[in-house]
């Protein structure tokens, strides 16, 4: 699988551009600029040389291109950009991992985008797509710490029940990350929501915090259904 990242070239989008590369899929980083993604990946292979043959740069149509794509632009212009490649997109699995907040003094604050969620304002710009929320609340430097696993929980959300089902493929690929089917993409709006609250007790405790869920026994038919097997 080649995973296009539209918006490669920030922290959030090399970041995992280089954690998908680590665990064997190719990666297409997205730019508005080729010569800035083409910076990006150098960067990134001057890192961890082994990557080299998984990356690749491009312009964002290029990564529109990929068989899989993951919008990693900022919150606001995440369903512009999607809009702009809709005929790229059609009929792809697109990940929404954008998340609508401001910083007011001391606090973060969760804004309300259009249609309650980056994830749905996403999908209805691009209704052809199968539009999953995702990688809201992994920090990008534990995305881009290669050696170490990620101790975290993967809230992943959509209309398409495949779609979730080949992204927590994905996510369980990723070391110490477990995939967990959060519903429909209405629930987008809590998920994104509470990456404020995230933020804020990373402020507070001067950590990196990251969800883990109790309470879920794991299953191996899970394992089965993400793999496309009968259970």
């Amino acid at each position: 699988m080649r995973i296009g990242i539209l918006g490669g070239t920030g922290p959030a989008g090399s970041a995992l551009a280089a954690r998908l590369a680590s665990v064997g899929y190719t990666c297409i980083i997205g730019s508005r600029s080729k010569y800035r993604s083409m910076e990006i990946r150098d960067g990134l292979i001057a890192k961890w040389p082994d990557l080299a043959d998984r990356l690749e740069c491009g312009d964002n149509p290029a990564a529109a291109a990929g068989d899989l794509v993951v919008i990693a632009t900022p919150w606001d212009s995440a369903a512009t950009t999607a809009q702009e490649y809709e005929e790229l997109l059609a009929g792809k699995v697109v990940i929404s991992m954008a998340n609508a907040l401001v910083r007011v003094g001391h606090e973060f604050q969760p804004l309300v985008p259009p249609r309650g969620s980056v994830a749905a304002h996403v999908q209805a710009a691009v209704p052809r797509c199968r539009v999953v929320a995702a990688f809201h609340h992994l920090p990008a430097n534990e995305l881009g710490h290669l050696g170490s696993p990620i101790d975290s929980d993967v809230l992943i959300c959509s209309d398409d029940p495949a779609a979730t089902l080949i992204v927590a493929e994905i996510v369980s690929q990723i070391p110490g990350c477990r995939p967990l089917d959060a519903g429909e993409l209405s629930n987008a709006t809590a998920i994104e929501a509470f990456t404020a609250v995230l933020l804020q007790l990373n402020v507070r405790y001067k950590t990196r915090v990251a969800p883990k869920l109790t309470g879920i026994r794991s299953d191996p038919r899970d394992a089965k259904k993400a793999e496309g097997k009968p259970s």
